[in-house]
């Protein structure tokens, strides 16, 4: 070993400020307005999600549910901070954040327009582990539990951030830019695309459901196809999201109570809200051109923080994944369980594919009721899966 070896100092996170949270009540937001029909529209416009649904007034009508409904992945639209917040609170120098998972509980309450949800915020807890992209990484979970304006309980997801160093990520540049120029689509490539994603549409529009009776072990579901994944893509998904409207939200902590929502997580100067210069200028706020998320359309940012260039948001990865089952199963299915684990975010120029499989059939599960349990698996152009999940779906028996 070089004498150079010997004395190098090991890379740490200080996990210091971080410690004091564990278990606490935090984050406190809320939004100004109830959702409305085109705060629906504007999300499954940005997940490509194109089940009418959700945007079709006449259809919607003609339905079971009388009118426009939200789909259940809307619900982290419904929240301020893309549902991640409280899973990355306190300060950790030098850190940046991605996106590494969601798990959600889903209660039978459906969103419409005119509903106006508040959550309860918990970080939970965290573990560090060693990873090849960025050394000692921090992966650390948050609670957020949803209710309408009458009580009901909606839904609980619990959120897993990955927070990492800045420098150790540069230096190993797993996603180092020049490895990740995006790719250029023929015509021929992107007719065959739009075919595959325009069959998809296709397979369910009417929303009939299968029977449970009918489901065997092994049934695929129909693949879809997301992308190219661009600059234009991520913004509209960044939008979709109700906080990042100028304006639609408020801090309401308790009077006395400090909340760390508000406080530096250590994100890079230019990564971080500028929460007095909003109330001037939104921009410094709105998390598209100000704040930790703006390298997903700034490439010279994403490159700072070792992504290589602009890339994807987890939750919409995660929501390409609640929509993808939940257009199978139709009008009368419904989600109760969902689980993701995110392996890579969605890079500039990439396909999504997703496909689905029937991996279980629960005839006594603990919802009361029969379920399947669907896995999917989401994989690039060049076949490299960036996310793995499961959801347990009712179905008519």
């Amino acid at each position: 070993m070089s004498e150079a070896t010997a004395t190098e100092e090991p890379v740490t996170l200080d996990t210091s400020d971080v410690d004091k949270y564990v278990g606490k009540q935090l984050v406190y937001a809320e939004f100004w307005d109830p959702c409305n029909a085109t705060d629906i529209r504007r999300w499954v416009q940005a997940m490509d999600y194109a089940n009418p649904l959700h945007w079709d007034e006449e259809f919607a009508r003609n339905s079971k549910y009388g009118g426009i409904v939200a789909p259940q992945s809307f619900t982290v639209a419904m929240d301020y901070g893309h549902g991640c917040h409280p899973s990355c609170i306190g300060s950790i120098p030098g850190s940046h954040i991605i996106f590494g998972g969601e798990e959600w509980w889903y209660y039978g309450t459906p969103v419409r327009p005119g509903d106006k949800l508040t959550q309860e915020r918990y970080f939970t807890g965290y573990k560090i582990t060693e990873t090849g992209f960025a050394g000692p990484t921090m992966f650390s979970d948050g609670d957020t539990i949803h209710r309408n304006q009458h009580g009901a309980l909606v839904a609980k997801e619990r959120a897993t951030s990955i927070r990492y160093l800045r420098e150790e990520a540069n230096k190993r540049a797993v996603y180092g830019k020049e490895a990740r120029a995006p790719k250029t689509w023929t015509k021929d490539e992107l007719d065959e695309v739009n075919r595959l994603r325009l069959e998809w549409i296709k397979s369910n529009r009417e929303g009939v459901s299968p029977r449970f009776g009918d489901v065997q072990v092994g049934d695929k579901l129909p693949r879809r196809v997301i992308g190219p994944h661009s600059r234009v893509t991520f913004a509209l998904e960044c939008r979709a999201h109700r906080q990042n409207i100028w304006g639609t939200w408020r801090w309401n902590p308790p009077e006395g109570v400090s909340d760390p929502g508000l406080v530096d997580a250590g994100f890079a100067d230019d990564m971080t809200y500028d929460f007095d210069a909003r109330k001037i200028d939104p921009r410094q706020g709105d998390g598209l051109y100000h704040g930790p998320s703006s390298g997903h359309i700034n490439a010279e940012k994403g490159e700072k923080v070792g992504m290589g260039g602009t890339y994807g948001y987890g939750s919409s990865m995660n929501a390409w994944h609640v929509d993808t089952i939940a257009y199978w199963a139709g009008h009368e299915g419904y989600i109760w369980h969902s689980l993701t684990q995110f392996r890579s975010p969605a890079f500039e120029g990439d396909v999504t594919y997703v496909d689905g499989e029937v991996i279980e059939k629960i005839e006594k599960s603990a919802y009361g009721m029969p379920v399947v349990k669907v896995q999917t698996k989401m994989t690039t152009q060049d076949g490299d899966t960036i996310l793995k999940g499961t959801a347990e779906v009712s179905l008519p028996v």
